[in-house]
């Protein structure tokens, strides 16, 4: 009785004694309830808020979303009608530059102007319009840049004008002489080529160089020494005259009084008029010196005879010892050349209304290069040919190069080295974050867009031929395409010799040990 009235005793006790205090058992589970609902009860208070910030959080970052699209849409929308409008303006101005010919042609036949602007005898203009045949170029058509005032300078009590030439394409299998060209041929809705040309070009003077301008690499003794010996030269041998720039003009007169008769210029204004008094430049040291007698004229450019005392020389064919054969070969003519073609190139900023409110146009005879600079992330840039989108190139940069440039910077990146003459635009990336990102070559009638995402990490740095370093911020641009005036440089046996001779020269191109011809040989049972 005892054992059973122990668990009793509780229930007893509990029911006399306080009444707000519940029984052990039940008391327990319900206050266990009663925490459970409290703590259920600030879980519903909290969890709409909780859940209603998310919902704002993921509408929030799908209206960024939204306008992050939008903004690429317009930018991409921006890039496509810039490219346009390059490409327009690229147009008329050719058209324009066609016009301008066919209006020179075109002029009434009682009152023939000639280059200076003169009235020129029947006898002249028969001899310009011989000379404008269909087989070649002449010189008012590769040189004229629409100014007639500047063609004839004044010196000292004489009138120079500047030589007139002819260029042809040439065969070098043909006997007869003929000049052959493309003949594509639709007959029986059939199309075929016949007669192709190898498109050498030959320059034929039809009136004799009086001027020449003599363009030297800086700080270098043996260099000095030539141009003073060629300058002598050219002038009691040739009687040229003879232009150099002032710095060393200032040389040669410190050297001695005897070399007063050399002209130079005073200032930038002089310097774009200079291709109406030069009939030739001659240049003394490396590639370098080419380019920067191409970037001396914006405009037409007299052929160039570049002379090697630089280090690598894949644009200077004609060794300076023989100087003076080279050169009255050269004045005397003919000659082979090589026109080598040059970009232009525009920086386009995003706060420009259109392509044409836009900086100078650089030109560029090697290549202009695309790059991170000294930011330490990746290149982010997105590529448009002709409005049709390219890529994006992510890495260290990229190379819109000549063929010309095809030796230079673009094939130390992995691109290829190309004939001169063959007219295309190099799309080289510079250690591109890819496997598969090869090189291309483009036809040279497109338009490059390269602008830099709104998005990327960090600016681009542009440089032209390894100089005018510009900035592009993100959403700037620059557009390239091919310029109109090529840059002529003489040739000493011909374009594809002087190719061939560099590269091996230069670069020991393909140099192999030669296979030893007394090892095993196949026999016919192995055929």
């Amino acid at each position: 009785m005892s054992m059973k009235q122990t668990p009793m005793s509780p229930n007893k006790h509990t029911s006399t004694g306080n009444a707000s205090v519940l029984p052990p058992e039940n008391g327990f589970s319900d206050s266990l309830s009663m925490l459970n609902s409290e703590k259920a009860v600030e879980e519903l208070i909290q969890q709409p808020i909780l859940h209603g910030i998310d919902d704002h959080l993921i509408e929030f970052a799908e209206a960024l979303r939204t306008v992050a699209k939008a903004l690429r849409q317009a930018a991409e929308g921006k890039a496509s009608s810039q490219a346009e409008a390059s490409e327009w303006k690229r147009k008329y101005e050719l058209e324009r530059s066609r016009n301008l010919q066919l209006e020179k042609r075109a002029m009434p036949s009682e009152k023939h102007l000639d280059e200076n602007g003169r009235v020129a005898s029947d006898g002249a203009v028969e001899k310009s319009d011989k000379c404008c045949g269909e087989h070649g170029i002449c010189s008012h058509q590769v040189l004229r840049d629409g100014e007639h005032d500047h063609d004839a300078t004044v010196v000292p009590n004489k009138m120079i004008r500047k030589a007139s030439f002819k260029l042809s394409w040439c065969c070098n299998g043909d006997k007869s002489n003929q000049k052959k060209h493309d003949i594509v041929s639709f007959e029986k809705g059939n199309i075929t080529t016949a007669e192709r040309s190898s498109k050498q070009i030959s320059l034929k003077w039809e009136s004799p160089p009086q001027t020449v301008l003599i363009l030297t690499k800086p700080n270098s003794t043996a260099v000095r020494m030539l141009c003073s010996e060629m300058v002598r030269w050219l002038k009691e041998q040739k009687s040229l005259n003879i232009f150099v720039e002032p710095r060393v003009r200032t040389e040669l007169l410190t050297e001695s009084s005897y070399y007063q008769f050399v002209q130079t210029w005073e200032n930038d204004k002089e310097i774009l008029f200079l291709h109406t008094k030069v009939d030739v430049v001659v240049t003394l040291g490396g590639d370098g010196t080419v380019l920067w007698a191409a970037s001396m004229f914006k405009g037409p450019v007299p052929p160039i005879v570049p002379f090697s005392l630089g280090s690598l020389g894949f644009m200077t064919p004609f060794y300076s010892e023989r100087f003076k054969e080279y050169l009255d070969s050269i004045l005397r003519g003919p000659i082979s050349i090589t026109l080598r073609h040059r970009l232009q190139c525009h920086v386009i900023s995003d706060s420009a209304k259109s392509d044409l409110d836009s900086e100078e146009p650089i030109l560029v005879l090697n290549e202009v290069t695309i790059d991170r600079g000294i930011s330490s992330f990746l290149s982010n840039l997105e590529c448009y040919c002709d409005n049709a989108f390219v890529t994006c190139v992510q890495g260290d940069g990229l190379i819109l190069s000549t063929t010309s440039g095809s030796t230079a910077y673009s094939l130390a990146a992995g691109g290829s080295m190309v004939h001169p003459q063959v007219p295309g635009i190099l799309f080289t990336p510079i250690c591109p974050h890819s496997l598969s990102f090869r090189p291309l070559i483009l036809p040279e009638h497109v338009t490059i867009r390269v602008q830099v995402p709104f998005n990327s990490r960090g600016h681009a740095w542009a440089s032209f031929d390894g100089k005018d370093r510009k900035k592009l911020a993100p959403g700037d641009a620059l557009v390239c395409s091919m310029a109109t005036w090529p840059v002529p440089t003489a040739c000493q046996a011909d374009s594809t010799s002087d190719f061939l001779r560099s590269i091996h020269e230069g670069l020991h191109w393909n140099l192999r040990k030669t296979q030893s011809f007394d090892g095993p040989r196949e026999t016919h049972d192995q055929i």
